[in-house]
């Protein structure tokens, strides 16, 4: 009876460890779900800049580059080699593309020939006029077939450096347009060269309001594309209005340090009124802006190690899709727009 009795308790010790070490590794992969988790939220979100509280039009813009440059080869013949990709950044004189220079070197050989027997020629007939068995009208003679010599030499020197093309300025190549094998023509564009240091934003105005409009009203330029809003800068007034739409063009420069801005991209441009209004207030979206359930109003903003905070915010009037600061947040600051429902306090945060 004894030995029974402790079978049994053997086998409740036996269970009960079982169970213990069953419900450590339920614990344990329940804190690697956690910890998974915890990865960084992706968001999306946009830094505060400042804007003009005033009431202004918006209208829809497209960005373009400051300049563009189209390089091309002086002369025909088959593209050898093309050296640059869209999108590649390249320096002033820096090569782009090689044509087939063997007939430029076989000419250039040829005027080298002619070089040699006209200066060969001159210091034979040289000695002749000097010791005067040469007329002055046979003496000119050679003198100038060595100076058409010469000239056809410089010639044939240039046809064959022009079978490499260089960029004459700096820059972004926006479109290769021919290719190796390809045969290109006198003038024909091969690459074109941008210049997007800074940028332009052009857009339409109708010419009844184009008079509102002078080279220094204060825009705020919104691009969706880059998540950010710029400061507009000197405007660029056209003269000269579409026969159809009625409207004239502007164009509005924007720095573009951080090459963000790319040509093509779309642009919300609000102009706005300077006839009054505080320029040091800032816009921000309407749909970033929280309220708690005491009533107070708060933005998400990410910190510079990437974390999620609570800042409480005072709103004025509302312009559009935007909203101005009273106060609460700074020019610079991110907020997040986007993805916002899913932080909390201190959350890390990707975007």
């Amino acid at each position: 009876m004894y030995i029974c009795r402790r079978k049994s308790y053997n086998t409740v010790m036996n269970r009960s460890i079982l169970l213990l070490l069953m419900v450590f590794v339920i614990s344990s992969c329940g804190d690697r779900k956690e910890q998974r988790s915890k990865s960084p939220t992706r968001v999306k979100t946009q830094v505060v800049s400042h804007g003009v509280d005033g009431s202004g039009q918006t209208y829809v813009g497209i960005v373009e580059e400051r300049e563009a440059t189209a390089v091309s080869f002086t002369g025909m013949g088959v593209v050898k080699r093309v050296y640059v990709s869209e999108g590649q950044e390249v320096r002033q004189g820096q090569l782009l593309a090689e044509m087939d220079d063997t007939q430029a070197r076989n000419v250039l050989s040829g005027a080298e020939a002619s070089m040699t027997h006209a200066n060969d020629a001159l210091q034979r007939y040289g000695m002749l006029h000097d010791s005067g068995s040469l007329t002055e009208a046979q003496w000119v003679e050679i003198q100038s077939k060595v100076a058409q010599a010469a000239a056809q030499l410089e010639v044939a020197k240039k046809n064959l450096a022009d079978c490499r093309l260089t960029a004459p300025v700096g820059g972004v190549i926006g479109r290769k347009l021919v290719g190796a094998g390809e045969t290109a023509m006198p003038s024909q564009a091969v690459v074109s060269i941008l210049d997007i240091s800074s940028v332009k934003v052009k857009v339409s105005v109708p010419e009844t309001e184009i008079r509102d409009i002078n080279t220094a009203t204060p825009s705020l330029i919104q691009v969706d594309a880059v998540g950010e809003s710029y400061q507009g800068g000197r405007i660029e007034k056209g003269v000269q209005a579409d026969a159809l739409t009625h409207t004239y063009d502007i164009r509005i420069n924007v720095a573009n340090s951080g090459r963000k801005l790319l040509p093509g991209m779309v642009a919300s441009v609000r102009f706005m009124d300077d006839k009054g209004g505080d320029a040091a207030k800032c816009l921000i979206p309407v749909t970033s802006v929280q309220r708690k359930a005491d009533g107070t109003l708060f933005v998400w903003t990410v910190a510079k190690d990437s974390t999620a905070h609570r800042t409480e915010v005072t709103i004025g009037a509302t312009h559009g899709n935007s909203v101005s600061l009273e106060s609460g947040l700074d020019a610079g600051q991110r907020i997040v727009v986007e993805g916002y429902q899913k932080l909390s306090e201190g959350t890390m945060v990707v975007f």
